[in-house]
């Protein structure tokens, strides 16, 4: 007997919560969609997505800066090629009207050259102690070798040290700018 009032008690009780779990699972057939891609969120889901947000940001905010970098080194590669122009045509505009000075220097300079050639070594060494050292040098290098040697010769007889130093100072000078004039004739001939 209480097998049966436990069992008929239970019945009872059961039976609507049957019904219930029966309708439930018919409303479980029907999927509902999820909120967002899951349908779980945890505190860790929600760091990494700010995290990945942040990234992105990140990266985005750099991929303009190097935007903007790469238009500013165009546009100062431009800049630069235009001012090389400009220095080669100004270093073109130069180098002709060296050409032209030292064209008429040199007639001037020979000039010269013929003048001290004429004058006694004793009366022209005065003369060359006043003039500038490289002027001095072109004029001897334009003269023979007997000429510049007379010429030593009367500075190295001096009793002042200063003149016999000029002297060697101007034969080493000379040793240079042959060495000088021959490459420049050389590159003038090319043109």
């Amino acid at each position: 007997m209480g097998i049966g009032t436990s069992t008929a008690v239970i019945w009872k009780t059961a039976h609507p919560l049957v019904r219930e779990i029966a309708h439930a699972r018919e409303k479980g057939q029907t999927p509902e969609k999820p909120e967002q891609p899951w349908d779980f969120w945890t505190l860790e889901i929600e760091a990494l997505a700010s995290e990945l947000k942040d990234q992105k940001a990140l990266l985005k905010q750099r991929e303009d800066n190097v935007g903007l970098r790469e238009t500013r080194v165009v546009a100062e590669q431009q800049e630069l090629a235009k001012t090389r122009k400009q220095i080669e045509s100004i270093r073109d505009e130069i180098a002709t009207k060296m050409i032209e000075v030292q064209a008429d220097e040199a007639k001037n300079l020979k000039t010269l050259a013929n003048t001290y050639k004429n004058l006694s070594p004793k009366s022209a060494v005065p003369i060359l102690q006043e003039m500038e050292e490289l002027t001095v040098v072109k004029v001897l290098s334009l003269m023979k070798t007997d000429e510049v040697s007379a010429l030593f010769e009367e500075m190295g007889k001096s009793p002042d040290p200063t003149v016999v130093k000029r002297a060697a100072l101007l034969s080493e000078r000379m040793r240079l700018l042959k060495a000088t004039r021959s490459n420049t004739s050389a590159s003038a001939a090319q043109p």
